[in-house]
């Protein structure tokens, strides 16, 4: 007697009786992830916290100015985002964080708003901890460290002028301390310095 043929499984059909637990994969997802509201943070997963040194959900319902290193760069930031989520949706940079200990580190933050209409509202944010291949190697002021984060963009002195509402002059000058402080001679083994190709 011939075997009962066996029923091919449908690939897109899904186990009734299996329910994905999505809170589970957000608090163990391998990257730091939170979701906020008007630049306050709603709910953030175990990565996250552990990235900037809090326990878990010490981060919710925090502002995300205690992940900056000063207000400043915390509503500087905020100002920088606007138009781009306008254009785009979403956001990406590289930039220079501070932990819970006061620790600064350069950190990918990546996130996209929920509603077009509020680019600043409701939106799900990711961080990616970069220190190990660029480590923060020298003290910078706050404006050092928003303008070595463009700089790292590839962004030019008349571009990052526009962004910062600063003259192409004062950016240049920033750019000037930030060479002598990396003791870097070009603009490109500054560059190079900043993203931790040398050092």
């Amino acid at each position: 007697m011939a075997p009962p043929q066996q029923q091919q499984q449908d690939p897109t059909h899904v186990n009734p009786s299996y329910a994905i637990d999505y809170e589970m994969i957000f608090q163990h997802a391998p990257v730091g992830m939170c979701i906020s509201s008007n630049r306050v943070i709603q709910s953030s997963n175990l990565a996250l916290a552990a990235m900037f040194g809090y326990d878990r959900g010490m981060l919710d319902g925090q502002s995300f100015a205690v992940l900056y290193p000063t207000m400043d760069e915390f509503l500087r930031t905020g100002d920088r985002i606007v138009p781009i989520m306008n254009a785009k949706g979403r956001y990406s940079d590289e930039r220079i964080m501070r932990r819970g200990d006061g620790e600064l580190f350069w950190c990918h933050v990546t996130g996209r708003s929920l509603n077009a209409a509020e680019p600043l509202g409701a939106g799900v944010w990711t961080f990616e901890d970069v220190s190990e291949k660029r480590p923060v190697t020298a003290e910078l002021t706050p404006r050092e460290r928003e303008i070595a984060a463009l700089l790292v963009e590839g962004k030019t002195s008349k571009v990052i002028a526009r962004e910062t509402d600063l003259s192409p002059r004062t950016v240049e000058m920033h750019r000037a301390k930030l060479m002598r402080k990396f003791s870097a001679s070009t603009s490109s083994e500054l560059v190079h310095k900043l993203v931790g190709v040398a050092r």
